[in-house]
């Protein structure tokens, strides 16, 4: 390994920061600003792509920026989990980037420079979560990715917006104080804050109290941005939010660094071993299950159709963390292939939905009967997407699923493979109806055809494109599973 190729993480996290310093200086240039916007999004995806083969090999490439104290840097590892989720984002990324021109050229919306600026420092952020190859770097950019998100979230600069801005620091930046208190307490212990496959904890570090209060402290600070109840409160708030800042929020950015946070703390700070002797992974887990069936159903009752998308995130987003307490390989793969796959499943969604706002004003359920007459290939994406996050094959959330559930039989778990079930059943109830209405019913609103314009159409068609895909040869994605089994081997 070279000098060169050691700072390709370190390169990796910077461009979008660096690209971000120069959007703000492109203000009255639009056309400059989004072409420095794609460039650094490609080249992101680039320097991402160029790492995977160290980490198939199990040779992670790390940088060391700063000592800070004995056996605590700031550092970063692009190991196989960080990989994955750095693949996520770079390339989600450019198609949210292509996206959000189309978008908020069409509405004409106000403060686009800040809106990209803050855009790429929130990808610069979301890169050095993927790549903290200790506990305090990971702090420092989960922070930063709370703070370069908030102009996102207020960019509407209405009351609503205002509110759900605040609402969105207070849960965030105020469990903030639990993951510095338990790192403070996990450095006391053991001298340093690497982040090891199977944990760096153990029952001789110190009394099993201890390391349980530790666990939750940690699982508090991540669990508010993975949603799960009763810290979701924000996250139906922050839908005030154009459009693409919810596809960031909910398939890319912040919402994933929380289910990352997660299985970081059980499969690199704790571990499997430990975690079965303390007890807490099962109440973790039930926790998740709960988030699961309950979220699914305030989904049933949502009109709007960005809070109804939010609530199945929420959903969603705890099958990543409930196959993580299972404990076994079986789960840990589902969930770090969950990871992936509603990511690709619920952009597609959100894009969905920003199309039909930006070419028919319409951002209500009811609003929708006869919209698939108008726009058929986007309630077609809307449709297969919907699919794939209820699991049905040949949609690669199936077999994300699919482990999820066999990770639940092999740890003893028969009633969480049935919660995952009911909570597939769940999702076509809250679905499908759209989707019936769209293409069965008409109405005066949508007297002609017409799809959105290409920058928004194309992006929701790769991502449907790709979830069919890996469905139907998931060999396509044999990157992604040998990773998710390399990690899910390893701890």
């Amino acid at each position: 390994m070279s000098a060169i190729e050691s700072w390709l993480p370190g390169l990796a996290v910077g461009v979008s920061g660096l690209a971000s310093a120069a959007i703000l200086t492109l203000d009255a240039r639009p056309n400059l600003r989004e072409g420095v916007t794609l460039a650094a999004a490609l080249l992101k995806v680039a320097v991402v792509a160029a790492m995977v083969p160290w980490a198939l090999a199990g040779t992670p490439l790390e940088t060391t920026l700063v000592e800070l104290l004995p056996g605590v840097s700031l550092q970063f590892r692009a190991d196989a989990f960080g990989t994955v989720f750095a693949l996520l984002a770079s390339s989600l990324w450019l198609l949210t980037s292509i996206y959000s021109i189309g978008y908020m050229r069409g509405l004409e919306e106000h403060a686009q420079t800040r809106y990209f600026a803050s855009f790429a420092l929130a990808l610069s952020s979301t890169l050095g979560v993927a790549f903290a190859g200790n506990l305090l770097t990971l702090y420092l950019f989960y922070e930063l990715l709370t703070l370069s998100t908030y102009p996102l979230v207020i960019h509407p600069e209405s009351d609503e917006a205002r509110a759900a801005a605040r609402k969105y620091l207070a849960y965030t930046l105020g469990t903030a104080v639990a993951i510095l208190a338990a790192i403070g307490g996990i450095y006391f212990l053991t001298g340093t804050l690497d982040l090891r496959p199977g944990g760096i904890l153990s029952l001789d570090s110190a009394q099993p109290r201890v390391l349980q209060l530790l666990f939750w402290l940690l699982i508090t600070g991540f669990a508010v941005k993975a949603a799960i109840m009763p810290l979701h409160g924000w996250l139906p708030s922050a839908m005030v939010a154009p459009t693409p800042v919810s596809a960031l929020l909910h398939a890319v950015a912040v919402v994933k660094s929380g289910v990352f946070g997660c299985l970081r703390v059980i499969g690199f700070v704790f571990g499997a071993g430990l975690l079965r002797e303390l007890g807490t992974a099962e109440v973790l887990g039930w926790f998740a299950a709960a988030t699961i069936l309950l979220a699914s159903l305030l989904a049933l009752a949502q009109d709007s159709l960005k809070r109804r998308l939010a609530y199945s995130t929420v959903s969603q987003l705890s099958y990543i963390v409930l196959g993580a307490t299972l404990l076994n390989p079986a789960g840990m793969t589902g969930s770090i292939l969950h990871l992936a796959n509603h990511a690709l499943l619920k952009i597609t969604l959100f894009f969905c939905a920003g199309a039909i706002y930006v070419t028919t004003g319409c951002d209500k359920v009811s609003q929708l009967p006869g919209i698939g007459r108008r726009m058929p290939l986007t309630m077609a994406a809307f449709a297969l997407a919907a699919l794939g996050l209820a699991g049905v094959p040949p949609l690669n959330g199936f077999f994300s699923k699919w482990y999820l559930c066999l990770g639940s039989l092999e740890a003893h778990h028969p009633g969480l493979a049935l919660v995952l079930i009911v909570s597939g059943l769940l999702n076509l109830a809250y679905f499908f109806p759209i989707v019936i209405a769209a293409f069965f019913r008409t109405s005066e609103r949508f007297p002609e055809r017409g799809e959105a314009r290409p920058a928004l159409l194309v992006p929701l068609l790769v991502t449907a494109a790709a979830s069919l895909a890996l469905g139907v040869w998931p060999a396509l994605g044999g990157v992604l599973w040998a990773l998710a089994e390399q990690v899910a081997q390893g701890i």
